[in-house]
């Protein structure tokens, strides 16, 4: 029975599309349509398979694999939908495989398996259940490789019936140590949900200025968690591009909690933010950085073990540098290190992260402080920092779960601050 429509994504040269398309004719009695999903820019050339069936090539909306398939599955009206996904083909092993799930069965996924790392795809889902559950926006995951995971991460186990035939190939397996890092994330979505270990409680804060572009990465990094925050709570510190629109497709989940306010540096942004702070930690996040889906599970480990007289905890950076076509590429790991007094604050060579702050400190200090560089509109992570160690230890460990994002749009890329002449006005 023909009952399956089949989709294609992200193929990036014909070549490896060709075998994509010959590779249907193993199941070619159950396939009934076949759609590329070709990026702008993308060379695809059409009608290049030995397959009967016609194909229909369709140019991503906006560049975005996530709004397309969106608005496409609704249109589709046969029983299942399957995916393959760049350099993968069928193998005859497919044959093996029943291309048919039972009525509490939603998804069938594959091992997509390079190196160390095994990550599950899906491959072919029933399109009533796809036409309930939205996929991520382009800009509301890191990097494209990460939206079939991301929305595969959010089902309910029972859902998914993981297949583990050999029956997929790849022409080309991409083992770059960009790749391979993106990998690597993506196989934290994988990891159970850890049920009971909430303690001690821990808020998220993030002040938005003009990362319309980024920001939906950030607060969908807090709640795509094994182990998520009590509360995401976001100041949009009066963006003039279409920020708030973004942030307001946040609010039907119950952890998020939204504010608009005039435009009036970060530190005064934070600071409206803090009344609303009740757990026993608050962590500040970039609006246009991200975390690792496992990094409050790891952070809560760290904090269990914290003493009192710690008002924050840190590690490492991951670093990315955002690239012209819109993707990111990695760059490394920024390992921290202890800091002690205000002459190893002030010689630390770059943003002390994740900055972990125990919430009665920073209310006892009275937020972040406003001082008179810049009317506080810069280097607020420093000022605080630095009014925490006149009472309060700043504590390293080793562990990184922060991702930051280099590019043009951020401030202090667009803007030039003196450093120097910063600092004579710390206390």
């Amino acid at each position: 029975m023909k009952n399956i429509h089949v989709l294609l994504l992200n193929y990036s040269n014909s070549i490896t599309l060709r075998k994509a398309l010959n590779s249907l004719n193993f199941i070619h009695h159950h396939v009934r349509d076949i759609t590329v999903l070709k990026e702008n820019n993308s060379s695809l050339k059409p009608d290049i398979s030995t397959i009967n069936q016609e194909i229909k090539y369709i140019t991503l909306l906006q560049n975005d694999l996530g709004k397309t398939l969106n608005e496409y599955i609704q249109k589709l009206s046969y029983d299942y939908v399957l995916f393959l996904y760049n350099q993968d083909y069928l193998n005859a092993n497919i044959k093996d495989v029943r291309l048919q799930l039972y009525d509490n069965q939603y998804v069938i996924a594959y091992p997509y398996t390079i190196k160390d790392k095994v990550i599950q795809r899906p491959f072919l889902i029933k399109t009533s259940f796809l036409k309930q559950t939205n996929f991520f926006l382009k800009y509301q995951t890191p990097f494209k490789e990460a939206i079939l995971s991301a929305w595969l991460s959010r089902l309910k186990k029972s859902y998914i019936v993981n297949e583990s035939g050999n029956f997929i190939n790849q022409t080309i397996k991409d083992s770059t140590t960009s790749t391979l890092e993106k990998l690597n994330f993506i196989e934290k979505y994988q990891r159970d949900l850890e049920q009971g270990i909430n303690t001690p409680s821990i808020s998220v804060i993030i002040s938005n200025y003009n990362m319309v572009k980024y920001v939906g990465t950030a607060i969908s990094s807090c709640l795509l968690q094994n182990n998520p925050p009590e509360k995401i709570l976001v100041i949009d510190d009066g963006s003039t591009d279409n920020s708030y629109k973004e942030l307001e497709r946040w609010r039907e989940h119950p952890q998020f909690r939204l504010l608009k306010k005039e435009n009036r540096g970060k530190a005064r942004s934070l600071n409206d933010l803090l009344p609303y702070v009740e757990t026993d930690f608050v962590v500040e996040l970039d609006a246009d950085d991200w975390f690792d889906p496992d990094a409050f599970s790891i952070i809560r480990k760290h904090l269990r073990t914290v003493l009192n007289d710690v008002a924050v905890l840190y590690g490492n950076l991951r670093t990315w540098k955002q690239t012209p076509s819109g993707g990111v590429k990695y760059k490394g790991v920024k390992k921290g290190k202890p800091i002690g007094n205000k002459s190893e604050l002030l010689s630390y060579r770059f943003p002390l992260g994740p900055r972990i702050y125990r919430t009665s400190s920073l209310k006892k200090n009275n937020g972040f402080p406003i001082t008179a560089y810049e009317n506080g509109r810069m280097y607020e992570d420093v000022s605080i920092l630095n009014a925490l160690l006149k009472e309060h230890r700043l504590l390293y460990e080793d562990f990184t779960v922060y991702n930051v994002r280099e590019h043009d749009l951020s401030i202090t890329k667009k803007k030039q601050f003196n450093w120097n002449n910063f600092i004579k006005y710390l206390e």
